[in-house]
Parts: structure tokens; C-alpha cells; sequence
């Protein structure tokens, strides 16, 4: 079956307001009752307010996620400046695609990935400020992915049957994660990504 993600945007002073060492499964235990929504937005039902928030990409698999970091390594160098700088840093900082651009030997890492035990069973662990700084990036890209779509479906396509066929696939996997940070950042929230 392989690797699959369930993307949770959730409140983190509750999130943190949880002993380190159980968060992660507290997660597992709160969202195990996502079921029947096939894509968009689940929100628990309760008498209080919701403090996480589960987004279901069209299909769970990890896999068009891996997919489409290997499409954006292809096309990128066909994408303008613009959007390739933000794509870029968009991409780099959602942390679960396999590809990152290349740093230049003098470059030091900026300590932005946490070391918390508790956060190495994630898939992806991005805290508000991180959130605020990825949605501020989507906000460039985003108008322009659509000028993308002639040079990557030239270099980039995987053809039909592919998890990333073409440019409407890329850019809806996209806009889908746009989705889920912006809906984070209105609240101030943070993101994880649990392994399902």
C-alpha cells in the first residue's frame, strides 16, 4: 500500500499545552474519526471550538507529493524567476518533497528544522511563524503557476496514468497545499503531517 500523509492544521498552544512525549499520538487518537471525506476540509464535530483540522488531498498516498517535486525539478528551469524563487521556497519549506534546491557550499543552514523528539514521527512539523512565511511565498506563486503550464507539460508530464500526469495535476496538488496554509495562517495555526 506504501507510505501515506494525513495533513492536520491544529491549534498549537493546545498542540503544545500536550506533554511532548504524547502529542503525536494524541493526534493519531483525535483524527482517527476522519472518515468518508474525499477531499477538502474535515473539522471535528463538537461542542467547543475546533482545535485541529484534518485536509484530504484527492488521494492520501504520499506518492504525488514525491511525484511532484521530481515534475518541479524538471520544469523549474523553464518557470519564470519569480515564481521559480517562490515555488521554490514554498516547496523547500513544506519539507516533504524530496527535492530542495541546491545550497552553495558557504551557505549555513538557518536552524529552521526543529529537533524536538517528539516531532521525528512526522511527516512534515511546521510551527505558525513557518506558516505565516510559507503563505506569504504561495501568495507570489500562485498567480503565476498558470504561465508554468505550457514549458511544463512540454518537460515535465508524466503522461496519463502517472501520479502526476501533467500541468492541471501539478497545480491542483498545489493549490490544495496552498489551501491548507492559508487556512492555517487566517488561524494562526500550525501544520503536521502525520504517517497514515
Amino acid at each position: 500500500m506504501g507510505l501515506a500523509i494525513e495533513v492536520v492544521a491544529v491549534d498549537w498552544h493546545r498542540l503544545e499545552a500536550i506533554p511532548a512525549g504524547e502529542r503525536v499520538n494524541r493526534l493519531y487518537e483525535e483524527t482517527y474519526e476522519v472518515e468518508d471525506v474525499e477531499e477538502g476540509w474535515f473539522w471535528p464535530s463538537s461542542d467547543g471550538q475546533p482545535w485541529w483540522g484534518v485536509y484530504e488531498f484527492r488521494n492520501c498516498s504520499y506518492k504525488p507529493h514525491f511525484w511532484a517535486g521530481e515534475a518541479w525539478d524538471d520544469a523549474r528551469e523553464y518557470a519564470e524567476p519569480e515564481l521559480r524563487h517562490a515555488l521554490d521556497g514554498f516547496l523547500a519549506g513544506l519539507g516533504i518533497w524530496l527535492w530542495a534546491p541546491e545550497k552553495d557550499d558557504d551557505e549555513e543552514e538557518d536552524g529552521s528544522p526543529d529537533t524536538d523528539a517528539w516531532r521525528s514521527g512526522l511527516l512534515l512539523c511546521r510551527p505558525p511563524a513557518d506558516i505565516s512565511a510559507l503563505a506569504a511565498l504561495w501568495s507570489r506563486a500562485e498567480p503565476l503557476l498558470d504561465g508554468l503550464r505550457e514549458p511544463f507539460d512540454a518537460h515535465a508530464a508524466r503522461g496519463p496514468g502517472s501520479w502526476i500526469p501533467d500541468h492541471a495535476a501539478f497545480a491542483s496538488l498545489l493549490r490544495g497545499w496552498g489551501e491548507v496554509i492559508g487556512e492555517a495562517d487566517r488561524r494562526g495555526w500550525g501544520v503536521v503531517g502525520l504517517k497514515c
